[in-house]
């Protein structure tokens, strides 16, 4: 992965594919990333945008 102080998601079991999450250099850019994706690929977004999808997903969750 790159240099950036990534977190892994604390919902990750071992030998699971898990969530990279990475604040940017730049102001206001938040990193995703995938553990099995063979590239590498790095998805940026703004701060307000991942929070709507935490929003999204912990709603979703909850039924």
């Amino acid at each position: 992965m790159s240099s950036h102080d990534w977190q892994k998601s604390t919902y990750c079991q071992e030998g699971d594919a898990c969530l990279h999450v990475a604040a940017g250099r730049v102001a206001e850019t938040v990193h995703l990333t995938e553990s099995a994706d063979p590239a590498h690929s790095i998805l940026s977004t703004t701060p307000a945008a991942f929070g709507a999808l935490l929003r999204v997903l912990r709603d979703d969750d909850r039924g």
